[in-house]
């Protein structure tokens, strides 16, 4: 039986989605880049701003976020749930991070991260 490995979400700018998700959850940060990653990305072209998957560890699941190439569909595939006790400051905080407000219902606050990827803000 397979297990929950990580998340993938796909960016068309994964380091500036995996920055706002890691300052958006308690306890997330992205996986640092040693030398010789930093390395491999050079002889590639590439930097840490521009690597095409941006790995993201905390207290739950390992988040990936990995560059999409081609048309986006009208709707994420993939969205997280971010709870809260104090839902309205969590909403405002986010929003300074760069999330966009799109509407709200008596349980949950949805937003936009800031490539437009949905995901909520419940209570509790």
């Amino acid at each position: 039986m397979g297990r929950l490995k990580e998340i993938v979400i796909d960016c068309d700018q994964p380091s500036r989605v995996a920055r706002f998700w890691a300052a958006a959850l308690d306890g997330y940060e992205i996986l640092p880049y040693d030398d010789q990653e930093i390395a491999r990305l050079a002889a590639l072209g590439l930097t840490p701003e521009t690597d095409p998957v941006v790995m993201m560890e905390g207290p739950g699941t390992r988040l990936c976020f990995h560059l999409r190439r081609g048309e986006r569909t009208a709707r994420n595939r993939v969205h997280l749930d971010i709870a809260s006790d104090d839902r309205q400051k969590e909403v405002a905080r986010l929003i300074s991070l760069g999330a966009t407000f799109v509407r709200e219902t008596a349980d949950y606050t949805v937003l936009n991260d800031p490539e437009g990827n949905n995901f909520c803000v419940t209570s509790g």
